[in-house]
């Protein structure tokens, strides 16, 4: 059994387009980490017969990124008689350009440590390079590839007007999160895709495909909770083990890990609870408060903030969420029983981490329902045509409401209950109903229009369904939503 490759075939063909061309080519391509930005490259280049330079630029001063350029030299057979070995950074871009010439694809990984001011220097040469190689593109056989985890830093070095690099580039990829299409494909080859299984692993990975193939090559794709989370977090040889802190939390320097951890823990966290613990924890962390969540949102964008319902765009009672699944996950439930292996059993910390996980699972459904509304929406397919939602957080205490949906063309808004155990969703119905109706007595001008509601969990029973479809009700489950993806 392989692992296969899943999903990106618009972004393969975007690629394959590109590397056809037969002429010169800039491409920045970007993503969070682990998102596979280099698993794409290794799927585009056999199909066009391109030979390769590949190099992952590290976090350090010239002379590092100099010893790992001669590595990678060697590692792909660069002819140093061709290719002289660069002893400068002005020397390197120079190199790239032969390399260009001489009809490679070069690859230039973790790019966007080049905005460290150690790196910058590079740019200002690549620019001289770069712009030779346009003035003559269609004589030039190769081209680059600059791939990058932190998009702040990209656009800082590519979109910056002042960078020297502005305007440079030919072509632009964006990598998202794998689709939920893509992600039964994945768990229907290796796994039982049931709705239970589906929501577990995005709860943790959301679209990530480096975590799928993890598990996958530790044998536990398919297998029960705890077992997967054992053989991926809880022993020696674990990969996912150190990822956040080699990926995400190295990468801050340890500068905003209270305030992540917070935020992970008490999802949807107001300022002032949020700037009240870090003050007990530390005054002095506490005037940073503001500086760190910009930073947080604006360039690493781990967090984002949700402002109420309907608010000006202005408003300042914001809330803030964690945007990826992995680092909640880890932060909420992994990182303290995994630290913890050497000091208790390692069944008690798995039971502990499954419990903390399961907590989190209903802000994780009702994402996950979310992107489900909006991908079966732009394929065509589903019962709701999706033209926007309602997103935002509740500012009043009577009024709860997980799913906005609206469809402006046919004049439809649908409310949706997400709850992770649907024995829930007959008990709250009359409740739901409440919520619904104080909203459509708050915003009148939604009075005309079809009201739906609907009742959601992982799996509904054929006798809650019955009852909940009595009450006036629409039902789905998972299985239904994700049906004709499959």
């Amino acid at each position: 059994m392989t692992r296969g490759f899943y999903g990106r075939q618009a972004e393969l063909r975007q690629l394959g387009e590109i590397l056809g061309r037969g002429r010169w080519f800039f491409v920045k391509l970007t993503g969070r980490r682990r998102i596979g930005k280099t698993t794409l490259i290794q799927q585009a280049l056999p199909a066009v017969g391109r030979k390769v330079f590949y190099v992952q630029v590290p976090d350090s001063g010239p002379a590092g990124v100099l010893s790992a350029v001669a590595d990678a030299l060697e590692i792909f057979q660069v002819d140093p008689a061709t290719i002289p070995r660069p002893t400068s950074l002005r020397e390197l871009a120079r190199s790239i350009g032969q390399l260009a010439r001489a009809g490679y694809v070069v690859a230039l990984d973790e790019f966007q440590y080049c905005n460290r001011e150690r790196l910058r220097e590079l740019c200002s040469h690549l620019q001289e390079e770069v712009d030779e190689l346009t003035a003559t593109a269609n004589a030039v056989p190769g081209g680059l590839l600059v791939l990058g985890s932190i998009q702040t830093e990209m656009t800082a070095l590519l979109e910056d007007r002042a960078a020297p690099l502005y305007n440079r580039t030919t072509d632009e990829i964006r990598l998202g999160h794998l689709d939920v299409e893509s992600l039964i494909a994945l768990l229907g080859a290796h796994a039982e895709p049931t709705p239970e299984r589906l929501l577990f692993l995005w709860n943790l990975f959301e679209g990530v495909p480096k975590f799928y193939r993890d598990c996958y090559e530790q044998g536990a794709l398919g297998a029960g909770r705890r077992d997967l989370l054992e053989r991926a977090f809880f022993l020696s040889s674990s990969p996912l083990r150190t990822e956040a802190d080699n990926w995400f939390l190295k990468e801050l320097h340890g500068r905003y890990d209270v305030v992540l951890k917070y935020i992970a823990r008490h999802s949807g966290c107001l300022h002032g609870d949020l700037l009240q613990h870090v003050r007990e924890i530390s005054a002095e962390t506490g005037e940073q408060v503001g500086g760190y969540l910009r930073v947080l949102i604006e360039r690493y964008q781990l967090i984002e903030r949700r402002q109420p319902i309907f608010a000006n765009p202005s408003a300042k009672r914001g809330r803030y969420y964690l945007t990826d699944n992995f680092l909640r996950a880890w932060l909420a439930a992994l990182a303290n029983p995994v630290q913890a292996l050497n000091f208790a059993p390692v069944a008690r910390l798995i039971e502990q981490a499954d419990e903390r996980l399961a907590e989190i699972e209903g802000g994780s459904l009702e994402k996950l329902i979310a992107v489900l509304y909006e991908e079966r929406s732009r394929k065509g397919v589903g019962d709701f045509p999706l033209t926007s939602r309602i997103q935002g957080f509740w500012d009043r205490s009577d009024t709860e409401i997980d799913l906005v949906a609206l469809n402006e063309t046919d004049r439809r808004i649908r409310f949706g209950s997400c709850k992770r155990s649907a024995d829930k969703l007959g008990v709250d119905v009359a409740v739901f109903d409440g919520h619904v109706g104080r909203f459509l007595a708050a915003h009148p001008q939604y009075a005309e229009w079809q009201v739906e509601k609907v009742s959601i969990a992982p799996s509904i029973a054929p006798e809650v369904r019955a009852r909940l479809q009595a009450r006036g009700h629409l039902v789905q489950d998972l299985t239904d939503l994700t049906a004709e993806l499959r």
